[in-house]
């Protein structure tokens, strides 16, 4: 019997799950390291401006994300979601090699942030495809009844990219003089990513394709054109547009942006503020599967909407907190609560947002879902922050931009259509739920 009819080998869903982290870990990376791209290929007389610079960049790529999601989700919907990891490992080994090579501006001038602007562009088109294909893939190989804990594992491969991010540049910030790291060691991640190409290409090439989306090609004249199918499904649309509104804006500001927001607002080493985020992310890690798990047996909505009202009652209290009293400990205990609290949400969150669409569309709308709401919200949401702390003096201002998306994912939650009952039917009969 194959592993697409009894779910998928735990050795596949590694693959899967390996090969997304790998994609997103120079993706993360680069978010980490803003500050310091920011003097090497933006200098200007302000450090301010620098650093609005470098964050636009890191949020400029986020403009590609829709028309590669789209265009990539199109792929994985009509050629399989197999076909599709391969092309976006290829795409996104390119754009690895781009930064990890690229001459600084004292180098070659105007060139230099050029090409990180290009580079981040071909990244987002890559990315843009990777969370729908990855995430149908998973839960289209669960076994009846563990969607929602194969589904985790896609937020897993994000958290371990992360977590691996902060570690390294832990380590880095922590060994090497901040001459060294101007100088070179800023590069070292980027070019450990490069590893992506072989390893990815070599681990998703055995990954085999599911049994939904097989069936969903068999049946597929009997189906309206892609087009008039996604239009029927605007509702399901809106609320998935809605959660990753939320997630979106946690994972950036809390995973992404705090390192620069504790080197900056708090006065915190560098190195002090990636510990803490490495220890965040492995309490995130840990919990984030376990959700996934319990929600195959309570439902993906109630997970949701605890993890969204507890995150809508800490933040503010957690920034107020940390901002009045900064210290090494104060900003670990405000990591570990605010990355557990989003393990739990990521637990059920991608099975939830992919269980919204039939086989059939469901890459396209997930990727027309996740991307519109990423390129708004996460892409720029250093940028905002960094310019609502300017405009508003407040230096907790991150912690109001945070509760907005919160209150966004509160409201899509009541709406969502909770799929945990119909992954619970024997898998012939969810095969026919999803064709339907």
């Amino acid at each position: 019997m194959s592993s697409t009819r009894s779910g998928a080998k735990p050795v596949q869903i590694a693959a899967a799950v390996i090969g997304n982290a790998l994609e997103w870990y120079d993706f993360i990376v680069f978010g980490f390291f803003t500050a310091i791209i920011s003097r090497l290929f933006f200098p200007t007389q302000s450090p301010y401006t620098s650093l609005l610079l470098a964050t636009a960049t890191f949020g400029v790529g986020f403009f590609m994300r829709p028309v590669g999601g789209i265009l990539l989700g199109i792929f994985a919907d009509r050629k399989g979601r197999k076909a599709a990891l391969l092309l976006i490992i290829a795409l996104m080994t390119a754009a690895i090699a781009l930064i990890g090579f690229a001459p600084t501006y004292a180098a070659i001038g105007l060139a230099a942030p050029l090409i990180i602007v290009f580079a981040r562009l071909l990244q987002g088109f890559a990315t843009g495809g990777e969370f729908a294909s990855a995430t149908a893939f998973l839960i289209e190989s669960a076994p009846a009844g563990r969607r929602g804990f194969y589904g985790s594992w896609q937020m897993v491969g994000q958290c371990l990219a992360a977590l691996i991010g902060a570690v390294i540049g832990a380590l880095l910030t922590r060994s090497l003089a901040p001459e060294a790291l101007d100088s070179w060691g800023w590069r070292v991640p980027f070019l450990a990513g490069l590893a992506i190409g072989p390893v990815g290409l070599f681990i998703r090439s055995h990954v085999e394709e599911t049994k939904p989306f097989l069936e969903s090609r068999r049946a597929e004249r009997e189906r309206p054109r892609l087009g008039a199918s996604l239009v029927s499904h605007y509702r399901e649309t809106l609320v998935s547009t809605g959660l990753v509104v939320a997630a979106t804006i946690q994972f950036y500001v809390v995973l992404l942006y705090m390192p620069t927001f504790a080197s900056t607002e708090l006065h915190l080493p560098l190195g002090q503020a990636f510990l803490a985020q490495a220890i965040g992310l492995v309490c995130m890690t840990v919990l984030t599967p376990c959700f996934g798990a319990l929600s195959d047996h309570v439902g993906r909505k109630p997970v949701l909407l605890a993890a969204l009202v507890l995150y809508l009652a800490l933040t503010y209290p957690l920034f107020l907190w940390v901002h009045e009293d900064p210290s090494f400990r104060n900003f670990l205990i405000m990591q570990i609560t605010l990355c557990s609290v989003l393990g739990i949400a990521s637990g059920p969150f991608s099975t939830a947002v992919a269980e919204q669409f039939p086989a059939h569309v469901r890459s396209t709308g997930v990727a027309i879902a996740y991307n519109a709401a990423v390129m708004c919200f996460g892409g720029f949401a250093q940028f905002f922050v960094t310019w609502l702390i300017e405009v508003t003096g407040s230096p907790i201002a991150p912690a109001f931009y945070v509760m907005f998306g919160t209150v966004c994912g509160l409201a899509a939650a009541l709406f969502l259509k909770d799929g945990a009952d119909e992954s619970r039917l024997p898998v012939a009969a969810g095969l026919n739920a999803a064709s339907n």
